[in-house]
């Protein structure tokens, strides 16, 4: 089989920076394996915010994606589309969108590969209501560590296909990805904003707009403190209609630009409680309040990627990175859980310009995957050091405790014998991998990390 092209060393980061690590990376238009028994790590656009895509050692060949982004096949009847795994959703909303599809299920960014959601298995707004991706994925194409060309899917290999979804690439190379989209009508969004008082009222909000609404997202002032823990904004959605919205679809946006890393004091606990006090205020105050929600009609950018509007956004943490955490506990334990989460994150004045909350349906059948049937947060933590870390450790042992679990796409530094209390469904995937890669050649720094992959084999002969 003939090899990628030509690798070069490079230093290699999620998007929260934190950690970074050599690698050799190349950026094939063909997906294909180099012969032999090097280790290989497929990484997409590298929006997972810790080492999921980092390599864990510098002779890794880090395989790129985005350039083998061909469209494969589509059915204009059915929103049947096959194409390879690097498409991204900006290119699948730039083509389809203006023909009446939407993708089925998106997180918050758009930029973001196929191939990178079925590894995450991704979530968005709308889970409570249309579960997560892989729930929409058909047939994938994978090439196993041998250079085997596999095809899977629900009825198809299914114990492989579902390793797959949300297994971090850790499967084999994802190749090709059929799908199905969502038809709708145009590209704006029919919103309803809401203030919130305090997060059992945000709690109560999300669960009574369930059943009506689509699109459900809270965002909460993590540093609030006393009868305002949990304070935020609730925003429902639905895909608007053509007798709704204005004529014509939605302009694209011209995105802002962090010029560089921002300073220290950006992140202070008092610059982000002025900040996340300003936007509840803006937003109690201007819509809705006491005087109920807001209604309004915003294009789909506003609504599901506000941050995809300012380029390198990330870099608003400074050159430290920051640490995503997000976490999903179940319904009967949501709200104590994300007291006691908000709580400690607030002493520890380590949260940032807002968190997000939202409604989870059921868990999906795939081993690995993230959401269950309750509550998710999740927020950016300024990196400080070892203190950060260890109230990561603390917020995971909540999380433990409460029979949840963390979101691997986010995650850099829990710990293995934690990720294994929080995934009982660990060794069912371990089998499934251990008999396609044996030798465990997809390997990442985050794999290597949680032992879901170990060092490679003496070579032979030694």
């Amino acid at each position: 089989m003939t090899a990628p092209p030509r690798a070069a060393p490079e230093s290699v980061a999620g998007w929260g920076r934190v950690p970074v690590r050599p690698g050799r990376v190349a950026r094939p238009e063909r997906l294909l394996l180099p012969p032999g028994e090097g280790i290989v790590l497929p990484r997409g656009l590298g929006r997972a915010y810790g080492d999921a895509a980092v390599p864990a050692r510098e002779d890794t060949l880090v395989l790129a994606t985005p350039r083998a982004d061909r469209i494969l096949d589509w059915d204009p009847v059915s929103g049947r589309l096959t194409a390879e795994a690097g498409l991204s959703f900006a290119e699948i909303l730039r083509l389809f969108l203006p023909r009446g599809w939407f993708p089925p299920v998106t997180p918050g960014t758009k930029f973001v590969t196929l191939g990178g959601c079925v590894a995450s298995d991704v979530h968005g707004k709308n889970h409570h209501r249309d579960g997560s991706f892989g729930g929409f994925v058909e047939r994938l194409g994978l090439l196993t560590a041998n250079g085997r060309e596999i095809v899977c899917g629900p009825d198809l290999d299914r114990d492989l296909f579902l390793a797959t979804i949300g297994g971090m690439g850790l499967t084999g190379l994802i190749t090709e990805v059929t799908l199905r989209l969502r038809p709708v009508e145009t590209g704006w969004i029919a919103m309803e904003t809401e203030a919130v008082a305090n997060l059992e009222r945000m709690v109560e909000a999300l669960a009574a707009s369930r059943e009506a609404w689509p699109y459900t997202v809270g965002w909460i002032d993590c540093l609030a403190a006393g009868p305002a823990l949990g304070r935020g904004v609730l925003m429902r959605g639905r895909h608007a209609t053509r007798a709704e919205v204005p004529t014509g679809d939605p302009r694209a946006r011209r995105a802002l630009r962090v010029p560089g890393d921002a300073p220290e004091w950006l992140l202070s606990p008092g610059a982000m409680r002025a900040f996340n006090g300003l936007y509840y205020w803006m937003k109690a105050g201007r819509r809705g309040g006491t005087d109920g929600p807001h209604r309004s009609v915003v294009s789909y950018e506003s609504f599901f990627y506000p941050l995809d509007m300012i380029t390198d956004w990330n870099r608003l943490y400074g050159r430290r990175g920051f640490l995503q955490f997000q976490c999903v506990v179940p319904r009967e334990a949501g709200l104590a859980a994300m007291r006691e989460l908000l709580e400690r994150i607030a002493r520890a004045g380590a949260a940032s310009f807002l968190a997000v909350i939202k409604d989870c349906g059921p868990a999906g059948p795939a081993p690995l995957s993230f959401p269950m049937e309750g509550v998710t947060l999740g927020l950016d933590l300024p990196h400080r050091g070892p203190a950060t870390v260890e109230l990561v450790h603390a917020l995971n042992a909540v999380v433990i405790a409460a029979g949840g679990r963390i979101y691997l796409a986010k995650d850099a530094v829990t710990r293995p014998e934690d990720f294994a209390r929080m995934m009982p469904r660990l060794p069912e995937w371990r089998a499934v991998r251990d008999h396609w890669d044996p030798a465990h050649r997809f390997r990442s720094a985050q794999s290597v990390r949680l032992h879901l992959t170990g060092e490679p084999p003496p070579a032979r002969g030694s």
